[in-house]
């Protein structure tokens, strides 16, 4: 069988409105052409005064423009009633004018006797000043506006809507925030673009008051000359007034329905209502008041001026200008209060929410409750060194280490500090409460009782002894080292450790925005055509698991520029920007321009360049070593190495740079802070001392 289409029914509006709006649009066209009795007139001109300053009301007090959108067709309606009474009028005027000033109704004959005081002449005057006003100054003004608003705000729309499609995109809003804000251009697009058109109802309602007015006069008088008999001054008396007053009956809610329609374009985009945006303004430069002031005392003293007005306009400024810095200060006061407040309250939901718990510190020290207490009065000087810290760390390799959280935690231990990198704990130690340790290096011990233990940064031998015997050992050539101290160095090196894992995304970015254009460029070219930022952040992170700092950040990208259109490998990169970072590496090991080296052996370059296995075009694709070759050099690198660490001397391990990447994949098992080098990797100017080799 065919389906058949479902029809869409619209709703019925429950309460009749619709109905009755209709009825209303209905009795307004039937007005046009139906005689209409006096009072029925007197009720539709009271209406439209009353439904114009509903109008300017509404306008006065509404937040934003957009939050009045249907102006536009309630300015046609109201245009509408006006038009429709002065037919009206006009119809009865010219019927029945020659009855007397009553014959077209009480609202106009009041109005008539009010405006013009018995002079046809003043009121003459009066109706055009009212013309000129609304026709000239408000309705030109605010059809101007208007225009412009609407130019520009068609315009902007393209911009605009890029802006919510780049915040969709950078993840600071979500697509529902995103549908809000283009309805909202949508709405805004509209609007303006209505009230443009809209300005025009103004400006041809004034014309036709005019025009209407002018027949009311010039057909009345002819009407009541010819077909009534009235003298001409007699005819002239009775229809201008009536004309004038119907004449004024109309401008005074055209005249309102203008200033709103002008104070609503004029709006901006000033927050608040109208008397809010006006009076905030204009009383928010207490100097700018205190000068009118001045100039309102000083026109009350000249001769010949009044006093009192001038003074009392002065007194009023002046007491604004004195008055409002103490209520904004009050003010100020108040809304910091509460802003704090609010702060602590969301502080304290975050604390307990179930989000707070997924969120980790990526660097963080927890102290038990001894050595809490023991440091909670050097916390001052724990969160300077911190800082200073982390200066020292941004200076030498070359980017910002996250903020470091220190706090106590019941589940550690009393006399013990955990460190946490993202949440994880890396390292930990006892702290000797009360002690100070003195670092032996396996040589001479200090005469003062204590105990042999391990300093926990670099795993030294150290002596621990009381305080009390500090200063025997400073006299004895020591230098005993104090709790925090040993707790810092300890932290220090364990960021040092940890520092590819610190280096995140965002870091990688914010570095290359910190760049020269150049490099901004070349950065963006590198990433776009032969890797992404992920892959650079790759590069980045190798680099500073051996502890290369990464200051030099343009000299890096000169040389992934070189090889990363030719290799995919992001080791291979790495040991290309390492052959061209040899100086700096080299410096940065180097004391006094020597370099202590220490040398893999021929046997063992031979066997590793042997457990090399290569592709037929000679790329390395396999590192393939017998194990009990591997356990022998483990035990005799092992045996060297420790020698010449507690002699205290620092050195570097040089080998050949095919093999260097598992050379050090193996030493840093056993001396994860023992620099590795390729002979390639030797500056030129620096002056190489071998120490011996490990064969």
């Amino acid at each position: 069988m065919a389906q058949v289409p479902s029809l869409s029914i619209p709703k019925v509006n429950p309460s009749g409105r619709d109905i009755a709006f209709a009825m209303g649009i209905v009795t307004i066209l039937s007005i046009l052409f139906l005689p209409i009795p006096p009072f029925l007139i007197d009720m539709g001109l009271a209406f439209s005064i009353a439904f114009s300053v509903l109008i300017l009301m509404v306008s006065l007090w509404i937040q934003r423009p957009l939050d009045f959108s249907s102006f536009p067709t309630i300015l046609l309606i109201a245009t509408m009633i006006r038009l429709a009474l002065n037919i009206a009028t006009t119809r009865v005027i010219l019927s029945h004018g020659h009855q007397g000033h009553d014959a077209a109704g009480s609202v106009i004959a009041g109005f008539a006797d009010l405006v013009m005081s018995g002079d046809f002449v003043i009121g003459l005057i009066v109706f055009l000043i009212l013309i000129t006003v609304n026709f000239i100054v408000i309705t030109k003004g605010a059809t101007r506006i208007a225009e412009v608003g609407a130019r520009f705000t068609l315009d902007a729309i393209p911009g605009k809507q890029m802006s919510i499609d780049a915040d969709l995109s950078a993840g600071l809003i979500d697509e529902k925030e995103a549908q809000r804000r283009r309805r909202e251009l949508e709405d805004e697009s509209s609007f303006f673009g209505s009230m443009d058109g809209a300005s025009k109802f103004v400006r041809g309602d004034a014309i036709a008051g005019l025009i209407i007015t002018a027949i009311n006069v010039f057909g009345g008088i002819i009407i009541g000359y010819f077909r009534h008999g009235m003298e001409i001054g007699e005819a002239a008396d009775v229809f201008v007034k009536l004309s004038v007053g119907d004449g004024v009956v109309s401008q005074i809610p055209a005249l309102i329905v203008s200033l709103a329609a002008g104070l609503l374009v004029s709006r901006g985009s000033a927050p608040g209502s109208t008397d809010q945006a006006v009076v905030n303004q204009l009383s928010g430069y207490p100097r700018a008041l205190m000068v009118a002031a001045g100039l309102m005392v000083l026109l009350a003293v000249m001769p010949g001026l009044p006093f009192l007005p001038f003074m009392v306009l002065g007194g009023i400024m002046g007491f604004g200008a004195w008055a409002i810095p103490r209520r904004q200060e009050e003010e100020n006061k108040l809304r910091r209060e509460q802003e704090a407040k609010n702060a602590m309250q969301t502080k304290e939901a975050d604390k307990d929410s179930v989000k707070s718990a997924l969120r980790t510190a990526e660097i963080e020290l927890l102290l038990g409750k001894q050595v809490s207490t023991r440091l909670l009065g050097a916390h001052q000087e724990l969160a300077f060194r911190v800082g200073k810290m982390r200066k020292k760390f941004a200076t030498q390799y070359g980017f910002v280490v996250p903020e470091i959280k220190v706090s106590d935690d019941i589940s550690v231990a009393d006399k013990a500090y955990h460190i946490r990198i993202h949440g994880t704990t890396v390292a930990s130690n006892i702290v000797r409460v009360g002690e100070v340790l003195v670092v032996t290096g396996g040589g001479r011990k200090p005469s003062a009782p204590g105990d042999e233990i391990r300093e926990p940064a670099f795993g030294m031998p150290a002596v621990s002894i009381l305080e009390t015997f500090a200063d025997d050992v400073r006299r004895e050539g020591f230098h005993p080292i104090d709790n925090v101290s040993v707790v810092l160095t300890h932290l220090s090196e364990v960021i040092r450790n940890n520092l590819p894992q610190l280096l995140s995304y965002k870091d990688v970015k914010i570095l290359i925005e910190r760049l020269d254009p150049e490099y901004r460029k070349l950065a963006d070219e590198i990433c776009s055509s032969h890797m992404s930022y992920s892959g650079l952040q790759a590069v980045l992170k190798l680099l500073l698991a051996e502890r290369v700092s990464i200051r030099n950040l343009h000299l890096i990208l000169e040389a992934v520029a070189e090889l990363a259109p030719h290799v995919r490998k992001t080791e291979q990169i790495v040991e290309h920007v390492r052959i061209r970072m040899a100086q700096q590496i080299c410096g940065d090991l180097a004391e006094n321009g020597v370099l202590p080296v220490l040398r893999l052996g021929n046997r063992w370059d031979m066997v590793f360049h042997q457990a090399l296995k290569r592709d037929a075009k000679g790329e390395v694709v396999e590192f393939d070593i017998d194990p009990r070759q591997l356990e022998e050099f483990s035990e005799q690198a092992t045996k060297v190495i420790r020698e010449f660490l507690d002699r205290g001397t620092p050195f570097v391990l040089v080998t050949s740079p095919e093999s260097r990447t598992y050379v050090r994949m193996i030493i840093e098992r056993l001396f994860a802070t023992l620099p590795v080098l390729s002979h390639v990797e030797l500056a030129k100017g620096i002056e190489i001392k071998i120490l011996g080799s490990i064969s």
